[in-house]
């Protein structure tokens, strides 16, 4: 693979600690801010929903920088967020920044996913988008662990620190790596796109299977360290290593989905959203013993990411044409768009529902929701593409 792609797996490694770190950090930061755990837990809503909100204000911009240019941009961005969020004085502020940092997200992993398939042949373009997003995994490996601990033993805003750093890092190798490419053709795709996805059934109905089934994955995983240490019965310090297990089951499900759905498509996205409700379905009994709940945290991790560049190689097919880096960050908007109703319903599940013990089980009910809206989609994409035929002269 291309050392450009592994550039884009640099920023993507920045982007994944600063958005999943605070998972691990909720109990700090509601402590130390004086605010409920699921209150933190808004702070993660926050920045799904400024990944949304940057998606088209951004997308626009998009049109009129190279490709590069804009990804060396929201690396900026990111980097200035990140600083905000670690000098943050109080919870209101940390929110802003948090929001901020956000703005950058879906169009990095938009264009990235543009660019990514661009450097390789036509049957490696899944797996491209995998290994940029295997920047998300490793982070979740590597990033993520080792900043929960260097939060709990520091503070959080050190972790906040670490962050900027990695965003500085990520803006030099993108610089060096990623090769220029000619703003012209994206100022076309940026006037003709919009219009031309919203317009197309088949697209809108990806992004809703993408919404739903991380409204799934969120809802679970936004409120995994007070199930491990309320209901399980781990200690804190005892998250981060189980976090580092999780985020093994990541980089299993990424670069596995990725690879079935360069082979594959269709069923790998139908089989993947079934995994992923079994998982978390099951994750409800296997959180009240010790070892069963590190396993089924391994493969929640694993069906999560496997659905992640399959929906996303998905939608940038029924996008050809008609603007695939706006299509793909709007995708990648469609992602965190479930995130912030995913921790809002595990907080609703929390404070007004069954309780803490069964978030995983509403969590599990929503990508049986997700695969029905893709078995839709599905089947109207087999129903026009039978009528395509039929209308087409006998040859």
């Amino acid at each position: 693979m291309p050392l450009a792609l592994y550039a884009l797996t640099a920023g993507a490694f920045g982007i994944g600690v600063t958005e999943f770190v605070i998972m691990g950090l909720l109990i700090d930061v509601s402590k130390d801010l004086g605010v409920s755990i699921s209150a933190a837990g808004l702070l993660i809503s926050g920045y799904a929903l400024g990944v949304v909100i940057g998606a088209p204000i951004l997308g626009a911009i998009a049109g009129k920088w190279s490709k590069k240019t804009l990804l060396m941009a929201l690396m900026v961005v990111f980097t200035v967020g990140n600083l905000a969020c670690a000098i943050a004085p109080d919870y209101w502020t940390l929110m802003a920044a948090r929001v901020l940092t956000a703005f950058a997200h879906a169009s990095f992993f938009g264009v990235g996913s543009v660019v990514a398939t661009s450097l390789v042949a036509p049957n490696k373009k899944a797996s491209a988008i995998a290994i940029m997003f295997t920047g998300l995994t490793v982070a979740n490996i590597l990033g993520v662990p080792f900043g929960t601990w260097l939060g709990q033993a520091y503070g959080w805003r050190a972790t906040f620190w670490a962050v900027t750093l990695i965003g500085i890092v990520a803006f030099a190798v993108i610089a060096a790596l990623v090769p220029k490419d000619n703003a012209a053709d994206d100022k076309q795709e940026a006037s003709q796109g919009v219009l031309a996805v919203l317009g197309r059934r088949s697209v809108i109905l990806g992004l809703l299977t993408t919404v739903l089934s991380w409204v799934g994955v969120f809802a679970g995983f936004t409120y995994i360290a007070p199930i491990l240490t309320q209901i399980t019965g781990f200690s804190e310090a005892a998250v981060s290593p189980i976090l580092l297990v999780f985020g093994g089951g990541l980089v299993v499900g990424n670069l596995f989905g990725g690879w079935l759905a360069d082979r594959h498509l269709i069923p790998t996205i139908v089989g993947s959203l079934v995994a992923l409700a079994v998982v978390l379905l099951a994750m409800t009994a296997a959180i009240h013993q010790p070892v069963l709940a590190v396993i089924a945290i391994g493969l929640f991790g694993a069906a999560a990411f496997a659905t992640v560049s399959p929906l996303q190689m998905w939608v940038l097919a029924k996008a050809e044409g008609a603007g695939q880096g706006l299509a793909s960050s709007f995708n990648i908007a469609a992602f965190n768009l479930g995130n912030a109703i995913g921790a809002w319903l595990g907080g609703a599940v929390i404070d007004h529902g069954p309780g803490l013990g069964s978030v995983t089980f509403v969590a599990g009910l929503v990508p049986i929701a997700a695969l029905a809206v893709a078995l839709i989609a599905i089947r109207l994409d087999r129903r026009s593409a039978d009528n395509a035929a039929l209308a087409s002269p006998a040859e």
